[in-house]
């Protein structure tokens, strides 16, 4: 992709060359002592790094630092997302084969080895300084890596405690601690950037420009795109169930997550009804007068302010002097939008518990309404649905530009992989080259690896023209 000057990295100092250096040589000689790993001791690994998320007490203590450091989300929603997420990782990797041979394949005489990328550093954002630092550390490990987290400023203590929390586990089983480490503090762009460009791999999660200056760093990268999400609520739906989803969805760490939904579509024919059930629901719909109030309080200079990021509607409302008292203690501030782009904000991504609300004719109406949505902001990323009709899933997937499609669920719970769904558990989900990643899955332990295949000779079977070209030469000729 192109990228402007803007983003591109800066040069960095002599002291912050020999700083990484020094980062980077000690996680290359732990790495090397693990390439000789084999299975059984790659799933210690993953274990130990698990485990110290898991133990509740550290859990808990992971979550209250992160809400003090960034003073984003809440401790209870941080709390299961480390837990869940890591555990769900944990479900996923369980006989994963990552050492040495991992599949054979006689018909094509094809063997497929597992090898390590090497250092991998990770970009990881405040909004989630625990979870997704612990995610990238267990797929790093799985695949015989060494780690180096770039976390935010903000995140950086959560991150910073994590891992020691992650050397006392790999203390327990005997393996080298520079297998996870983390740049030290302050965490600076310029420190960021050449870790970057000394590392093997770059995973980046967080904000765009962070992204960015991973694709520009000169060093294989993996980054994800913009969150933006829309749902869709079609006739067929069952109103108070898509209202309950819904709101878990905008509400979960106070909508940290790029998976939470920022706008809801709903079709004519059960408009009222779905508004209706939203409201039951703890949704408070706001006049003209507080959305504008709302708006010049969330985009007081044009860019979304951080201090409404992964605040509570209670301490939104306040900020913005909403005149209705529901609003004050509602689980989710609704506002009707028509319009989409830099004009009408509402259109875009919220970080919050603000949930824009669309009316389309029917569902093809709905559809256009999303793709516009998506021009703007979020393309690549996901749409939620709600609907009894299997056929409207497969039409979604054929038409919008996303990686995933999420079916009667509540979405940002969904979207990382779920118990209750085949998508992977992970905190860095891919846009495709809709939104400008050169992948479209959940980031995985597969990502982390190099694979390796030995090729030898089968049966050779030389297909002839008239045999592949039939059906084509009968509809158009051999001209």
């Amino acid at each position: 992709m192109t990228t402007s000057m803007n983003h591109v990295p800066p040069a960095s100092s002599i002291a912050t060359v020999a700083t990484v250096r020094a980062l980077v040589t000690r996680a290359r000689a732990a790495q090397a002592i693990a390439n000789d790993y084999d299975q059984q001791r790659v799933d210690d690994l993953v274990a130990a790094a698990g485990w110290a998320i898991l133990a509740p007490a550290r859990n808990r203590e992971l979550a209250e630092l992160a809400v003090a450091d960034t003073g984003i989300g809440n401790v209870d929603d941080k709390i299961r997302k480390n837990h869940r997420k890591t555990l769900g990782l944990l479900r996923d990797l369980k006989g994963a084969r990552s050492v040495g041979v991992i599949a054979e394949h006689p018909e094509r005489g094809l063997i497929e080895i597992a090898r390590p990328v090497g250092v991998v550093a990770a970009v990881t954002p405040s909004t989630n300084p625990a979870a997704t630092p612990a995610n990238k550390i267990i797929n790093a490990l799985k695949g015989r890596n060494a780690i180096v987290l770039a976390p935010s400023p903000k995140g950086w203590a959560t991150g910073a405690r994590l891992v020691e929390f992650v050397h006392a586990q790999l203390d327990r089983i005997g393996a080298p601690r520079d297998l996870v480490q983390i740049l030290p503090a302050p965490v600076t762009r310029e420190l960021t950037a050449e870790l970057m460009r000394q590392a093997d791999l770059v995973v980046a999660t967080g904000s765009q420009a962070n992204v960015r200056a991973a694709y520009a760093s000169g060093t294989p990268a993996f980054g994800v795109g913009a969150g933006n999400v829309a749902s869709i609520v079609d006739e067929t739906a069952d109103l108070a169930a898509a209202a309950q989803m819904i709101l878990l969805s905008k509400t979960f760490d106070n909508a940290t997550s790029c998976s939470s939904e920022n706008s809801v579509v709903l079709v004519d024919a059960i408009h009222a009804g779905a508004l209706e059930a939203l409201q039951r629901a703890g949704a408070v719909r706001l006049d003209a007068a507080d959305r504008a109030r709302l708006q010049a309080a969330m985009w007081p200079d044009g860019k979304l302010s951080p201090g409404v990021i992964g605040q509570s509607v209670a301490a939104i409302a306040a900020r913005a002097q909403l005149k209705s008292p529901a609003a004050h203690s509602a689980r989710a501030l609704l506002v009707e939008e028509s319009g989409f782009g830099p004009e009408h904000p509402f259109s875009g991504e919220k970080l919050s518990p603000v949930l824009a609300v669309y009316r389309a004719r029917d569902f093809e109406d709905a559809l256009s309404i999303v793709a516009r949505i998506y021009a703007y902001m979020g393309a690549g990323h996901s749409v939620g649905l709600h609907s009894a009709r299997a056929d409207r899933a497969l039409a979604a997937g054929l038409r919008l530009p996303v990686s995933r499609v999420i079916v009667n669920q509540a979405h940002c719970i969904a979207t990382g992989g779920s118990f209750d769904n085949g998508l992977p558990f992970s905190l860095s989900m891919g846009c495709g080259t809709w939104g400008r990643n050169n992948f479209s899955d959940n980031l995985n332990w597969r990502h982390y690896l190099n694979i390796t295949r030995v090729a030898t000779t089968i049966a050779e079977v030389v297909p002839g023209e008239d045999q592949l070209l039939r059906d084509f030469f009968a509809r158009y000729g051999r001209g």
